[in-house]
Parts: structure tokens; C-alpha cells; sequence
């Protein structure tokens, strides 16, 4: 049975001449297709491939209907025959139900083996040639000046730890492999330092006063801030500075770090408030930073 296949590569283009020329040549049944022939993806081919019967023929209007290069219609041709098949092309003269038609694709495949092996063998002379010159193939080593900076802020980014991969990737407009080749370039273990928790020294400074004559309101309030909140972060009094406390503030970025310390300031005014007591209040980190909240 002659099986015909007409294909165009877009949607304006028409599959009328193709048809009428299949027809004429005596096709009982043509599969249609719109996609263009670079694509792997042709679903009518593939199911009058997989429909092929025992001494059908495939008929196609022009050889470049069913492929781009010599390697796609040899594998084409290699399928139809494997189911007992044969492929006929009308303006090609290619018909390989006859000995001149099979010789010729039997040619295709030699000259498309040929092919192969000369680019081949230019590419390790090639590369033989490159090495006794003293040159190496791959990428250059190291970064240029402009990812080298760009791997600087991502190592910033990634350490200080508010925003996620896809973030940081997205604000310096890189992929996330080309971000981890960027922290692993800059001595940083992926994984790492997102997920360690760190520990800020703080110096805690606190003046608590009564709003009413009782004097013991601020006793009670002094011990109800030492042992809800101070405790949790490790509070000791500084033994010669009255009002004086350390404490240990855990922390993974410097957003939850300020986000920690001000809610121990509500916490402290809110336990004030509580006892009719009003309070002056202000911390400062004990690192380099000098940083301080109020």
C-alpha cells in the first residue's frame, strides 16, 4: 500500500501541492504535518512510521519533507525498511524498491561515515597541534573583572542569609549553577553558612522607674526582665555597672539579628508597662560593628 507523509514548516504555508502530487501518485491514506523540520517532535511521522505494514511504501513529495541531514534520513530509512517498507521520493527520483534506489542510500550513509571520521580526525590534529604549542583547550581559569565582582556580592548575599537562592540569583541576573561556581570560586561551602547559627555579643543597658511611690514595683519588674526575657539569651549583670547586662544573641542574618534585638526591646517596655514602670533602654553590640538599637 502506498503510504503518502506531507509536511510544512508553518501554519500559513499550504499542503495542497504536496497532496495533490501524493494522490497522483497513487497514496490510499496521507499524514499531514505543520511543524518545521528541525524539530526532533513530529507525531504524524512517528505513527505512519509505527503504522507501516510488510511491502508498503512511504511516499514523500521531496526527501527534505522527512529530514534536514543525510544522518536523519539514513536513521528514517533504517525504521521504515526494519518494518519490511520502502521509501519513495517523487521529485528526488530516490526509490528504494529498486537496486539503484537502495545503492544511492547506501552511498548517503558511506559519504555521512566519511564525513564523520575526516571531522573527527581535523579535531584531534587539531588539538595535537594546540598542545605541542603550549595551549590548552577548555575555558580560561579564574574569573573576569566583572563576574569576579559579581561573585563578591553573591558571597555577601548568600552569607548574610535574607534572601533565598532564587533571590540573589535573580537580583544579579545569573543561573543558579553560575551562583554556586561563583561561592565555590570564593572559598564558600554551599550550604553552610545558610544554615549556622551565629552569636553576637550585645551590651545591654537598662534604667527602670517607678510611676507610683511603690518602690518595690521596680524590684518585681527588674525580676520579671531578668528571668522571661534576659534569661533566654544568657543575661549576666555586670558586676561593677549597675544596669549593666551581657547578653548572647543568636542569630543567621543581620535581619533576624535586628528583628531578635527589638523585640527584646518590646518585650522589656511591655513588662514595664505591666508593672507601672517606665524604662531607658539601649543596646550595643560588642563587636567591631558598634552597631546599637534604642
Amino acid at each position: 500500500m502506498n503510504i503518502g507523509y506531507a509536511r510544512v514548516s508553518t501554519r500559513e504555508q499550504n499542503l495542497d501541492l504536496q497532496k495533490d502530487a501524493l494522490k497522483k501518485a497513487g497514496c490510499v491514506e496521507i499524514f499531514e504535518e505543520k511543524v518545521s523540520g528541525a524539530g526532533k517532535e513530529r507525531p504524524e511521522l512517528i505513527k505512519l512510521i509505527d503504522q507501516l505494514r510488510q511491502g508498503d511504501i512511504l511516499m514523500v513529495w521531496k526527501l527534505d519533507r522527512l529530514g534536514r541531514s543525510i544522518k536523519d534520513l539514513i536513521q528514517l530509512v533504517n525504521k521504515i525498511q526494519i518494518k519490511g517498507a520502502e521509501l519513495k521520493s517523487l521529485n528526488d527520483h530516490i526509490d528504494t524498491t529498486t537496486p539503484y534506489g537502495k545503492l544511492t542510500f547506501h552511498m548517503f550513509a558511506a559519504l555521512a561515515e566519511f564525513e564523520k571520521d575526516i571531522i573527527r580526525e581535523r579535531t584531534l590534529a587539531g588539538l595535537a597541534t594546540a598542545r605541542a604549542r603550549g595551549r590548552v583547550g577548555g575555558r580560561p581559569k579564574g574569573l573576569s573583572k566583572k563576574a569576579e565582582h559579581t561573585a563578591i556580592i553573591a558571597q555577601r548575599l548568600y552569607e548574610e542569609g535574607e534572601k533565598t537562592v532564587i533571590e540573589i540569583c535573580e537580583e544579579l541576573s545569573i543561573s543558579r549553577m553560575t551562583l554556586y561556581n561563583y561561592l565555590r570560586h570564593r572559598g564558600i561551602k554551599i550550604g553552610e553558612h545558610r544554615n549556622k547559627k551565629r552569636f553576637l555579643k550585645v551590651e545591654l543597658w537598662l534604667l527602670v522607674q517607678s510611676n507610683s511611690k511603690v518602690k518595690k514595683s521596680i524590684e518585681k519588674c527588674i525580676e520579671a526582665i531578668e528571668f522571661f526575657i534576659l534569661q533566654k539569651f544568657k543575661g549576666k549583670k555586670d558586676g561593677k555597672n549597675k544596669g549593666i547586662y551581657r547578653l548572647t544573641v543568636p542569630y543567621q542574618s543581620v535581619k533576624e539579628l535586628d528583628l531578635t534585638v527589638n523585640q527584646v526591646i518590646r518585650d522589656i517596655r511591655n513588662t514595664c508597662d505591666l508593672h507601672n514602670c517606665s524604662v531607658e533602654i539601649s543596646i550595643k553590640a560588642l563587636d567591631k560593628s558598634g552597631k546599637s538599637w534604642k
